[in-house]
């Protein structure tokens, strides 16, 4: 599949736009539109149903973007360590990081490159009315730090214990030399982060846990397992803070490329906060003789936006000739995502517009359905035109209300995957809607 139909089905069907369009575009920053943010909010509550929702031993947290310039001191983002490498181009001045780079010369106009300097990647602000040394900070360049630093507040006030873990999602901020493949590598993007705190005895235990379980969130959401694969980050190839790391890969038109991290940071991130503020973030256990430790903390974190780009590649098809037509040279676009990620759950649809009584009686339905699920009302056009639409999109459900729905209070119901119809009761709708969804 090339990206580049990815892309354009995105924008043309309102899930991502280039952000600043009219003014030719900004820096590799994207706007989500109506549908996009719709599956953005199912990917978010999906995820946080299963990590927090289900689980008693796992909270959430909404830390703060702007954080004291201090905590970026202490975790090693203002140091080289939170760099990459960037070369400028002497004649274009064009530039890339070292790394991305396949030989010596400019990719874009062959010319000589400088020698590579680092370059940190994080945000710098000012706040305050004086733009100095002083007023400094940073936008955050990941959510994790802002748990880290509430680790006590969180244990003290949510009466927890170890082992336990911490979830946020949130904004993060990176200052990247060279985005690319549309969503999957940007400046300004979404986290979805776990950091669960065991004793050192128990890190391999959960960590072990944690790949499963996040392996089963992505198969019970339609990713294929032949399109998902686990690197085993080598020793040499971790971050500073990292005891051992797995990279969860999918495969998007552009090669395997990481979706999710899981991380076994130690006690590197607890101490270092602990040394720096003067705080004691140490946890007493009965079960480790009492004495105070550092818990080790095993790290979930995932994209929200190279997730969804997971998702619409896996759900997004072609069928030629369509599938209600023979015509050779028609292509039909059907977005098979998962039910309950679908950013339209049901369309509405009287069967022609100019009869009053089906226009009123379907949106009576409308009225009713919109109060337990996002659904849309379409009475534009052909019928099969308007499941196509539909399909498009990945509406898994479309309800056409016809003339015996006027004598049986019945509609048609269409299965998006299947394309069976089948009769179904008005009264029984949200309830079997909900059984389905």
């Amino acid at each position: 599949m090339d990206i580049q139909k990815i892309i354009s089905f995105a924008k043309r069907r309102g899930f991502v736009f280039p952000s600043s369009e009219i003014y030719g575009g900004f820096g590799s920053c994207y706007d989500f539109g109506p549908l996009g943010v719709e599956l953005r909010n199912n990917i978010k509550q999906a995820w946080w149903k299963d990590m927090v929702v289900k689980r008693e031993n796992v909270v959430g947290l909404d830390s703060s973007v702007l954080m004291s310039p201090r905590v970026w001191e202490a975790s090693g983002h203002l140091t080289a360590g939170f760099a990459d490498e960037l070369v400028e181009c002497k004649k274009c001045h064009h530039r890339f990081r070292k790394d991305f780079l396949e030989n010596k010369k400019c990719p874009d106009c062959k010319g000589e490159l400088t020698k590579p300097r680092k370059f940190n990647l994080m945000m710098k602000t000012f706040v305050g009315p004086v733009e100095d040394k002083a007023s400094t900070t940073y936008l955050r360049a990941e959510t994790c730090q802002g748990i880290y630093v509430n680790f006590k507040n969180v244990l003290n006030s949510a009466r927890q214990k170890v082992p336990f873990g911490i979830a946020q999602i949130g904004k993060a901020f990176r200052n990247e030399i060279t985005p690319k493949n549309f969503i999957f590598r940007i400046r300004e993007f979404e986290q979805m982060e776990m950091q669960w705190f065991c004793s050192p005895e128990q890190a391999d235990k959960f960590f072990d846990y944690w790949l499963k379980q996040r392996l089963n969130w992505y198969y019970g959401l339609g990713i294929s397992k032949k399109d998902l694969r686990i690197y085993k980050v080598p020793k040499k190839e971790l971050a500073h803070y990292a005891k051992k790391a797995v990279d969860i890969e999918y495969r998007f038109p552009f090669g395997f490329k990481e979706i999710e991290g899981i991380h076994n940071r130690g006690d590197w991130d607890l101490s270092n906060h602990a040394k720096h503020s003067g705080q004691d973030l140490k946890y007493t256990s009965l079960s480790c003789s009492g004495k105070p430790y550092f818990p080790y903390i095993i790290e979930t974190s995932v994209g929200v936006d190279r997730s969804l780009l997971a998702f619409l590649c896996q759900a997004y098809s072609e069928v030629k000739g369509g599938r209600n037509s023979s015509a050779v040279k028609e292509i039909e676009t059907v977005l098979k995502i998962d039910k309950g990620l679908a950013p339209i759950k049901a369309a509405i649809l009287p069967l022609v517009k100019n009869k009053p009584e089906l226009v009123k009686k379907a949106r009576k339905v409308f009225d009713m359905l919109k109060e337990s699920f996002m659904v849309q009302y379409d009475e534009a056009g052909a019928i099969g035109r308007r499941y196509r639409r539909q399909d498009e999109i990945g509406t898994p459900f479309c309800l056409t209300i016809d003339f015996d729905t006027l004598k049986d209070e019945s509609v048609t119901l269409r299965d998006r995957d299947t394309m069976k119809q089948k009769r179904v009761k008005i009264d029984e709708l949200t309830s079997y809607l909900k059984k389905q969804l």
